[in-house]
């Protein structure tokens, strides 16, 4: 890397990585995490309802679970085209119905809906706790945070179903997946409310909506013989999240880019990111031409810093799992700790094509940094991203890439503890280029 690119990451990204998974369960504790360090990098967080100044510096914005980041170099014409790093905040989990209380046969229960595509067996028989969001009476909200053993999803023992291992285990999404959290019968409608409430010490009725979910409670571990591995909720998406957190605080430290660096993690990627905090929303476009207008740019200006942007949107993909080699494209073997893969699908599933692959290389090249491709399986459908949708939504040049995990979408995943900081690496070349 040149001189002027920020002291390349190491193991110790990793470290941070795992504390970043522990304190975001939630989505919207997650854009809090990410914008704590932006704030000790010297970023400041604007409103949108506020008018906005051109001034140089770092900036970003929170709606709900999502932030878009930017920072502006001194004299940085309107005109200039935007890096951006790409992720999702959002994980597959059970969430808190409107009516949450229920109950049957003397257990108290938690009325929860499935979010995304869980792993729904990996949800079983795991001590959970309960975090999310409360909106108060006075407008404002709080963040709340269960972090013990609250709730669990018992599962049925083999005495009671001994031909599981013939036909397999089937779970009813409604009948199965209802977490037990204590004894006795449900009396009253906002027992749940009522617990939160004294938990965060807020008076009776104080709360009047909610957006909770639960998330596992095991902590982020190293694992293997030499500790090769890192064990983990919710690396779908946090762990590109960090990467590009990082990445861009250690550039809003070089004395010169020819870009204006940005980070844009969305909301509601796992259920198709039609929200106002998705990437199908306006939030990004809104954030990219407010900055050119602040800073006296035209129309025509936003036009060409459009026109020369280009996005990397990371998410994880899949690794080569041993004991199913046959379920991946036979000349697409992506491994852990091989470095961030660069993810490609013909039918737009993934936004990157040959001029992509060309700048992912270039930064990759220049970062040190090794490299893989992933392709699916003819015979398997196709996962997507925020990729494709950045590059429809804005004419934005994206390119999809990540790090390859096993276990995507259970409720603990696994990868590899040098990808973490390879890709972070990748990234701030990407945007230093």
């Amino acid at each position: 890397m040149s001189s002027s690119t920020p002291s390349r990451f190491d193991r110790g990204h990793t470290d941070d990585l795992m504390s970043f998974l522990a304190a975001g369960p939630t989505p919207y504790h997650a854009v809090a995490a990410a914008a704590e360090r932006l704030e000790k990098a010297g970023f400041r967080q604007v409103l949108e309802t506020d008018a906005w100044d051109g001034t140089s510096g770092g900036k970003y914005v929170l709606r709900g679970g999502a932030i878009v980041a930017w920072y502006v170099p001194e004299g940085t014409a309107p005109h200039t085209p935007f890096r951006i790093v790409g992720a999702h905040t959002d994980s597959p989990n059970l969430r808190v119905k409107p009516q949450p209380d229920m109950g049957a046969h003397g257990w108290r229960q938690v009325a929860v809906e499935i979010y995304g595509g869980p792993l729904l067996n990996s949800w079983l028989d795991r001590d959970l706790g309960l975090a999310g969001r409360l909106s108060l009476r006075d407008g404002t909200t709080r963040l709340v945070n269960i972090d013990r053993p609250l709730l669990r999803v018992p599962q049925l023992a083999i005495h009671m179903d001994r031909s599981i291992h013939e036909k397999g285990l089937q779970l009813d999404k409604q009948r199965h997946m209802q977490p037990i959290w204590g004894l006795g019968d449900v009396t009253d409608e906002g027992d749940l409310i009522s617990f939160l409430e004294e938990e965060l010490g807020l008076a009776a009725g104080e709360v009047t909506g909610w957006d909770l979910m639960t998330h596992a409670l095991e902590a982020p571990a190293y694992l293997g013989r030499d500790r090769e591995l890192v064990a983990g909720p919710r690396m779908d998406n946090l762990l590109s999240v960090h990467a590009c957190t990082a990445a861009l605080a250690a550039v809003s430290a070089s004395p010169e880019l020819p870009y204006i660096p940005v980070l844009a993690a969305f909301d509601h990627e796992e259920n198709g990111s039609q929200a106002d905090s998705g990437a199908d929303g306006p939030l990004l476009g809104n954030v990219l031409e407010r900055s050119v207008f602040a800073r006296g740019g035209t129309y025509e200006d936003k036009a060409r810093a459009f026109a020369g942007t280009v996005c990397l949107s990371s998410d994880t993909g899949h690794a080569v799992h041993p004991n199913y080699a046959e379920r991946h494209d036979p000349t697409h073997h992506p491994r852990v700790n091989g470095g961030p893969i660069l993810k490609v699908n013909v039918n737009q599933r993934y936004a990157t094509d040959g001029s992509g692959r060309a700048v992912f290389a270039a930064a990759c090249e220049k970062a040190g940094v090794p490299w893989q491709t992933f392709v699916s399986n003819n015979a398997m459908p196709c996962g997507t991203t925020i990729g494709p949708i950045t590059a429809a939504r804005h004419g934005i040049r994206t390119v999809d890439i990540g790090v390859a995990i096993l276990s995507m979408h259970s409720a603990r995943e696994l990868c590899g503890a040098e990808d973490p900081y390879l890709l972070a690496n990748a990234l701030v070349s990407f945007l230093t280029d």
